[in-house]
């Protein structure tokens, strides 16, 4: 059954039938977010297996991440326009189709083939659990609740997609990482039709087609070019390519503007509260990505841990997230302003970068108490941002706006690890002795080969050094994160104060 939406549809409480559904629609976005993650420790395994070259090394491990960033808006707008449903379904069957590809791949060009159609899958995907969702949960309290675990299961896929790749990877080979998506896309397709509602925007009005790849050709140099920045600095070639992506993304507002069939509609974006929320949510993907690019290395790099162990040990802080949701919309309910709680979010993460601040080069305890303030911050703000946007939206642009919605978490991440990355950077090699040998003054993963190829004592200081001018960094990191986050609690205080004390 197609149900064309639209905005004036009077709240109806959900029942059974559609809390059941909700727990299918989180098979998938599981599976989307793990994928992000899923390759860190089968990279040696698939090195040694099809003896990809450096560039085609990069490419398998990064063609997910920018197929999905660049089609997000795209495919948000196509499931509008077809039905949500449909797309979800049909993008569940190329995903499935991917992973077997992936998982039996015998050369590395068909990998980096079948990780972009995963990246294509995936895009479809991400807007349209969350568009159906805004369909099927129209009670406020009821949709809170619903985009709550939402957002768990979003923050907490990334991390449990690296710990299932490595026992994986322990126990079998490493496509086993790709064919545990399997079972789950089978049981959407058997399942979707019978329990989603079909869904769609009755007016669409014909496909901009020349917006969709201005999308696309403004978000891909973009995330490319902040995502090298960390680790090869600002060379030209970077900084060009941010350059061209920014000329794209203002030719594409320009064509917003001016389109008779947009693929954002100027109307979206005025709709209330959903520009601080798109705004609010980019600042919060910034502290949640760019604490990750140094508690991850610290775990393995500086503390000595395993993969695998450092994956176990990082799992701790992941409990928290499914405790911070449900809690912070219990608040919200009982008629906590919801600008309030937003900026209670942001200066929970604030505490978690204060904490990690703070951190020696032996200081697991605290790090992980980082990690989990950090992640919970994070649920805490995107999941009442998620819900402001996406109630305040019009139902028929639901794919839309949640399409836009995770378009900046991408481009807030991929700035975090770019912006505090090279804070963390710039102090490692200030810190770094100029005796030091020129590997190691670049980053702490060269220090750490260097120090390997030492006798004894020399290799030992060398390390100790390295160990200690990373945790400088991290920690100078850390106080920019703070101090970013504490503004950002303050802006969402004064922004969102007229969104309502509740739910709306």
């Amino acid at each position: 059954m197609t149900t064309n939406l639209t905005s004036a549809a009077a709240p109806v409480r959900a029942g059974r039938r559609e809390w059941t559904a909700l727990g299918v629609l989180m098979l998938p976005l599981l599976l989307v977010s793990m994928d992000v993650s899923v390759l860190y420790f089968a990279t040696p395994a698939i090195s040694a297996d099809l003896r990809p070259s450096g560039t085609q090394q990069l490419w398998i491990f990064d063609v997910y991440g920018f197929v999905l960033a660049g089609l997000l808006m795209t495919m948000g707008a196509l499931g509008d326009r077809v039905g949500r449903r449909r797309l979800l379904l049909t993008g569940a069957a190329a995903f499935g189709a991917a992973s077997l590809l992936a998982a039996y791949a015998n050369s590395a060009e068909t990998l980096i083939a079948a990780r972009a159609i995963l990246g294509i899958g995936g895009a479809t995907l991400m807007p349209s659990t969350m568009a159906l969702l805004r369909t099927m949960f129209t009670d406020p309290a009821q949709r809170a609740k619903a985009i709550g675990l939402w957002s768990g299961v979003m923050t907490g896929g990334v991390a449990l997609g690296s710990v299932m790749s490595g026992v994986l990877v322990e126990h079998f080979w490493w496509g086993s990482v790709f064919l545990v998506n399997l079972p789950a896309m089978a049981l959407l397709l058997v399942l979707g039709p019978v329990l989603l509602p079909e869904s769609k925007n009755p007016g669409p009005g014909r496909f901009d087609w020349p917006s969709a790849w201005l999308s696309l050709a403004a978000v891909l140099p973009v995330i490319y070019g902040l995502k090298e920045i960390p680790s090869e600095g600002w060379q030209p070639r970077y900084v060009l390519s941010l350059a061209l992506g920014l000329l794209c993304a203002a030719l594409f507002v320009r064509r917003q503007r001016a389109g008779a069939s947009p693929l954002i509609p100027p109307a979206l974006v005025r709709s209330p509260g959903f520009t601080p929320a798109l705004l609010l949510t980019v600042v919060a993907a910034f502290g949640m990505m760019g604490s990750a690019v140094f508690t991850t290395q610290y775990l393995q790099s500086v503390l000595g841990k395993s993969p695998l162990e450092a994956a176990l040990w990082s799992l701790l802080p992941s409990v928290l997230i499914g405790i911070a949701g449900p809690v912070t919309a219990q608040l919200v309910q009982r008629g906590v302003h919801r600008g309030y709680v937003v900026a209670a979010g942001f200066a929970v993460s604030a505490a978690g970068f204060a904490l990690l601040a703070g951190a020696g080069t032996d200081s697991l305890w605290r790090v992980l108490a980082a990690a989990g303030l950090l992640a919970c911050g994070a649920v805490m703000v995107m999941s009442q941002l998620t819900d402001l946007a996406m109630s305040g939206a019009p139902v028929e642009r639901a794919g839309t706006a949640s399409s836009l919605l995770e378009t900046g978490t991408e481009f807030g991440g991929a700035l975090g690890m770019a912006v505090l990355g090279s804070v963390g950077t710039a102090l490692y090699r200030h810190e770094m002795p100029a005796t030091a040998p020129a590997e190691a003054r670049e980053t702490l993963g060269g220090a750490l080969a260097d120090a390997a190829g030492l006798p004894g004592r020399a290799g030992a200081s060398l390390l100790a050094t390295a160990r200690e001018a990373f945790t400088s960094g991290m920690r100078g990191a850390a106080v920019a994160g703070a101090v970013t986050l504490v503004l950002a609690a303050a802006g969402a205080a004064v922004s969102l104060r007229r969104t309502g004390a509740g739910q709306d």
